[in-house]
């Protein structure tokens, strides 16, 4: 079971927000709307995300992480620099 599992559905619904809202922006953009307000747009939409994003990894780390460390061994290892690269990988978006 991976750390998200109990959170599911809130999950799916943000994201198929953020969908709604992309689909917006294509729609923005099909209709010539202001170049301001599609980059506003864009804006909320990568905040959007950007939570979703720091929720999964919190849940991975008090999940997923955590286990492995209470386990211990490699496995503990390879875990906490996983969410290391994923922690990397968020900063430089």
């Amino acid at each position: 079971m991976h750390g998200y599992t109990g959170d599911k559905q809130a999950y799916l619904t943000r994201l198929r927000r953020i969908e709604g809202q992309i689909r917006g922006l294509q729609r923005m953009v099909e209709e010539d709307s202001y170049c301001i307000d599609v980059l506003t747009q864009i804006s909320a939409a990568t905040r959007a995300l950007q939570a979703v994003a720091l929720g999964l990894l919190e849940d991975h780390i008090s999940h997923c992480v955590a286990d492995a460390v209470n386990v211990g061994g490699p496995e503990a290892e390879a875990k906490v620099k996983e969410a290391s690269a994923a922690i990397a990988r968020l900063v430089r978006s």
